[in-house]
Formats: C-alpha cells, sequence, structure tokens
C-alpha cells in the first residue's frame, strides 16, 4: 500500500507538466504490479490500479483477459436425457472482463461510445466466424451467463474512486479460476461525453511452482494423447487403403 501511495505522489507531480488547461487532456496511470503469480494455493486476487489526472474529468477503467473461441452448446431433450444439440462458436472473447467507473456508465458517456468501445457486459460483440444463424442472441446470453457463472465476467460495475481532484484508484477482482496468460487494462479519460485521453497497460498472469510443473506436465500429455491420436488415425487410414488394394487386386 506504501509503495501504491509513494508512486500515486510520483504521478501527480508528473501530471502538473502536462498541456495547458486550455487544450488539457491527459490521464497517467499504473498498477501496483504487473505480473501475478498463481500458486496451488492460490485464492483470488485485487489489482490496485491509481493513477491522476489533469483536471476534472471522469474515469473509467476496462480489463481485458486474453481472447480466444469459445462454443455455446444448445442442449436438447433425448430419450429422457439432456444432449448437445445446436452450437454456435464466437471468436475473440475475453477470457475474464471487469469495468470499474467514477460515476455510473450511461451518465458518463452516451450509449453509441459505449457500444464503440464496449465498456460493459452487455454491450461485448460476439463475433461468429460464419454468417450469423436465427436466434444468436440466445447464444450470446447464455455466453455472458456462463462467463458469470464462472466468475469471469463482473455482475456489477466497480468503483473508481478519487482522492482528492485529480488522484484515483481503483480495484479490480481476479478470481482463484483466472486464466493464465497477458490480460490488457485499459484507462480512459472522459470529459463532457467524450473520451480524451487513454493509456492501456499489461497485466501478465503465470503459474509458478509446484502448480506450473503439474499445468505443463498435463498440457504436455494432452498434446501427446492429441499427436498420438492423429498418428493413430493416419495409420489407420493407411491400413485401410492397403487392405482395400489388397482386395481389389485379388478381384
Amino acid at each position: 500500500m506504501m509503495r501504491a501511495l509513494s508512486r500515486l505522489v510520483v504521478l501527480a507531480v508528473a501530471i502538473a507538466g502536462l498541456a495547458a488547461p486550455a487544450a488539457a487532456k491527459g490521464i497517467v496511470a499504473d498498477v501496483d504490479d504487473h505480473l501475478v503469480e498463481i500458486t496451488t494455493d492460490f485464492a483470488g486476487q485485487d489489482i490496485l490500479v491509481f493513477g491522476a489526472i489533469d483536471g476534472p474529468g471522469d474515469v473509467i477503467l476496462v480489463m481485458r483477459g486474453p481472447a480466444g473461441r469459445v462454443a455455446v452448446h444448445q442442449k436438447d431433450r433425448f430419450a429422457g436425457i439432456w444432449v448437445n444439440a445446436e452450437s454456435i462458436e464466437f471468436d475473440d472473447v475475453p477470457s475474464l472482463y471487469g469495468v470499474a467507473s467514477s460515476r455510473p456508465l450511461f451518465e458518463i458517456l452516451p450509449n453509441d461510445m459505449l457500444d464503440r468501445y464496449q465498456l460493459g457486459v452487455g454491450r461485448l460483440r460476439f463475433e461468429t466466424a460464419e454468417e450469423e444463424p436465427y436466434g444468436i442472441g440466445s447464444f450470446r446470453i447464455a455466453l455472458v451467463q456462463q462467463k458469470r457463472k464462472q466468475g469471469l465476467y463482473a455482475d456489477r460495475v466497480g468503483r473508481v474512486t478519487f482522492i482528492g481532484d485529480t488522484l484515483f484508484r481503483a480495484n479490480l477482482h481476479l478470481p482463484s479460476n483466472v486464466p493464465t496468460g497477458t490480460f490488457l487494462i485499459d484507462v480512459y479519460l472522459v470529459r463532457e461525453g467524450r473520451i480524451v485521453d487513454a493509456q492501456n497497460m499489461p497485466l501478465v498472469i503465470s503459474k509458478v511452482g509446484f502448480g506450473a510443473d503439474i499445468y505443463k506436465y498435463a498440457n504436455s500429455r494432452l498434446i501427446a494423447q492429441r499427436f498420438g491420436y492423429g498418428v493413430a488415425a493416419v495409420l489407420v487410414s493407411l491400413l485401410t487403403g492397403w487392405l482395400a488394394h489388397l482386395a481389389f487386386r485379388k478381384r
């Protein structure tokens, strides 16, 4: 905490050298730690984001985890049991998503800007590689519900707190099941319904110690299994072709 407060003071001094008030726009921010190490007993952690602005304004923070492809399945009842029926794959889905703001988002920016910057879980755009099928909206809702149930998408917008007129701070939560990889934290300075400045910062989540060894071993086993299955499939295909060739020659 003392380290964060001292860095806040440094940021406040740095912000004093920004542009003159007539053309004022500027924000400086940082996190208390750019590397989070995941051990076997990791139970979640709050990330402290702090900074300073050069004058009146609102601040919005967005944390996104590494994006990837996610399949969402629709379940139907068949012969008395639930089975996966139709499915849709969404691209560039953030593995984790969280937002914090100094005021309610709808009071800071108009809807079109919130949509453009995807500020808020309900405004995330989940795109598909293929043409969007009928009823895709229900799959998007199911995806958000799934992420919320896993604790990876925040249920509510966090709070950015000002210390005086220029210094601010906020906590962004990492759950115990946070995925590894490089996260991105975007910080926006908003004035009169417009984003006038922005900054982004990386946050690396990495497994360490015995937990990392288990993780690497499990993944190497999975890769080996998949490779083995692939080789087996090729061998079976070659063997089938060879037997068919022999049968054809005998005829």
